[in-house]
C-alpha cells in the first residue's frame, strides 16, 4: 500500500490524456501532410503514422479511466 502514496492520479491521468491526444495529433497531422506535400507515403511511414492515431485514441480513452477511477479505488 506504501508503494502508492506517492502517485498525484490527478495528474497523471491529465498527462495521459493529453499524450493520447498529442499522439494522435502527430498520426493525423503527419499522414494527411505527408499524402498532401508527397503524394504517396511510403509503408513503414503509413503504419507508423496509423499506429501513433490507434495508439492515442486508446491511451486518450483508457489512461483517465485507470489513473483516475480505477487506482484510486483500489488504493
Amino acid at each position: 500500500m506504501s508503494q502508492y502514496r506517492g502517485m498525484d492520479h490527478a495528474a497523471l491521468a491529465k498527462r495521459g490524456f493529453l499524450l493520447g491526444v498529442a499522439l494522435f495529433a502527430v498520426g493525423v497531422v503527419g499522414e494527411v501532410g505527408g499524402h498532401a506535400l508527397l503524394g504517396s507515403l511510403p509503408a513503414l511511414v503509413n503504419t507508423l503514422l496509423v499506429d501513433m492515431e490507434a495508439i492515442g485514441i486508446l491511451l486518450a480513452l483508457f489512461s483517465p479511466l485507470v489513473f483516475g477511477i480505477v487506482l484510486p479505488l483500489v488504493e
